[in-house]
Formats: structure tokens, sequence, C-alpha cells
């Protein structure tokens, strides 16, 4: 896909946000109106998913690719000798890390909240099993089974019971029709194959926070970042919710995001309610 789809608000500094799931960025205008006071929120949709293109065949998803698509994306909306702050999260955290890895001559500070890169840990063939078996299920079963068996392994649960009723796997149309399909087709497989360039991520660490929500301690994706950051040297910081936080508390989320990435007192602009 050679064209950009992103939505440009606020003022300041250039902050761009890549969303988690399949790159839809339903559920955080909440967040990002909050950051438009302080920031120019530039929101990345890497599928058009919000522009239109929702029922449109979509292939297999790369992190490589997502980070190149936000690079044109910084290279169309920052003039010339200016930086930009870079907010991914869960997928979108994994295309932010391979950008800093990649691309980072731009980028003033990047937060990547709660990035499943499973392969910083010592268990990372059965996490990839596990992320295999939801999409096993999702065939098999349909959106909601899949759905119960991917908390079930983010969680460490077991997973219930399913639904009750004659499982129907899902058609072809189902799977185009709403994002979270997508992402368990095309997105949760392969991005939780990616293994990130940790001796890059590790020159760059003054410029690489990772996040996770205090609601997830204990959980695969708070272990991921937690572990990422030790790795790599950057920096570690805890936001309100879970792995939805952006979503469950906008305003607390956002502003915490704000002060990790503009410190009250540091140059730039001032954090203001």
């Amino acid at each position: 896909m050679t064209d950009l789809y992103y939505e440009v608000c606020g003022g300041g500094p250039v902050l761009l946000v890549v969303p988690g799931g399949a790159g839809h960025p339903m559920g955080l205008d909440g967040m990002t109106e909050r950051l438009a006071t302080r920031f120019t929120v530039v929101t990345y949709d890497p599928l058009g998913l919000a522009h239109g293109r929702l029922g449109e065949p979509v292939e297999d998803q790369r992190a490589q690719a997502w980070s190149e698509g936000a690079r044109r994306v910084l290279d169309a909306v920052l003039p010339d000798g200016e930086s930009a702050y870079v907010f991914g999260s869960s997928s979108g955290a994994i295309a932010a890390l391979d950008l800093l890895a990649r691309h980072p001559r731009r980028l003033r500070h990047v937060v990547a909240h709660e990035p499943p890169v499973v392969a910083v840990l010592d268990d990372a063939a059965a996490q990839r099993a596990m992320f295999a078996e939801v999409y096993e299920v999702y065939r098999a079963a349909g959106l909601e089974a899949a759905a119960a068996r991917l908390g079930a392994g983010l969680t460490g649960t077991t997973p219930g019971e399913p639904p009750g009723g004659a499982a129907q796997p899902p058609s072809p149309a189902d799977e185009l029709s709403h994002p979270m399909p997508l992402f368990l087709t095309r997105v949760l497989r392969q991005f939780t194959a990616y293994e990130p360039d940790v001796t890059a991520l590790t020159a760059l660490s003054p410029r690489l926070t990772l996040g996770a929500g205090a609601d997830s301690r204990g959980q695969l994706l708070h272990r991921t970042a937690s572990l990422a950051a030790e790795l790599s040297g950057s920096g570690f910081v805890e936001f309100p919710g879970g792995h939805v936080g952006a979503v469950e508390h906008p305003v607390e989320f956002a502003d915490q995001l704000a002060e990790t990435l503009l410190p009250a007192g540091a140059p730039g602009v001032p954090l203001t309610t």
C-alpha cells in the first residue's frame, strides 16, 4: 500500500500516534483530544481502516511496513530540520520500536506501550504458540472464542468455557467487516514474530521509554515491556489502566504520556489543563 492515511489536530511539537490492533484509531479520540492541547497530534492509520478501506482485502502485515509508513507520514508533516515524538501502543508499539531502530534521525523520543515483543522472553516459543492457537480458535470457532483465548493468554489465566451453542467458523466477509478479526488473522502472529533490534535500541536508549499499564502487572505484556526496557537500558513508566488504558482512562493516560515526553519545567509546550 502506497497511500498514507492520517489525521492531524492540535498545536505544538509533533506527536505521532500509532494505534494498536489492526491500526484503526477507534477509541483514541479522548486521549488525542487531550494531547492536542499540548502537541500537534498526528494519528496514523496504517491500513486506512478509518478512511474508507474497511472491508477491502488485507494481506499479512509486517512491523517494518508500518514503521516505513510512519516514517513517510513524518516526512509529510514535519518541517525540514524538525523532529517528532512518537507514541505506539501494542502492535503500534512494535512499529514504533522498529521506527526508532531504523529511522532515528527525526525522532525526539518514543514511548512504546505494552509492545508484544515476546522475542525478549525466555518462554518466547510458548508465547508464540499461544498466539498461533488464538488464530486457530478464531478459524474454528469465531471471534468471541478467539478473544477469550487471547485474553486468557495475556493475563496468564485458564481459558473459560467456550460460548454456548454451536461454534460457527467465520466467513471471509466476517473477517473483513471489523478491525478485530483483521488483527487476529493479519497482525497478531505476524507482529509477535518480530525480533527487536536490542543493540540499536540500546544505543538510542535516552530517546526510548517502555510503558505498561498499572493494571497489567504480572501479565504477559507488562513482562515484555519491562524486560525490553531492562535489556535496552531504556526508561520504564507505568500508565493508568491496563492494556487499553488509553481508552479506559483517556485524560489521565494522556497527561502521563505528556509528562513522560515533556516533563514539567523542560523546554517546550507547557503542560496545561
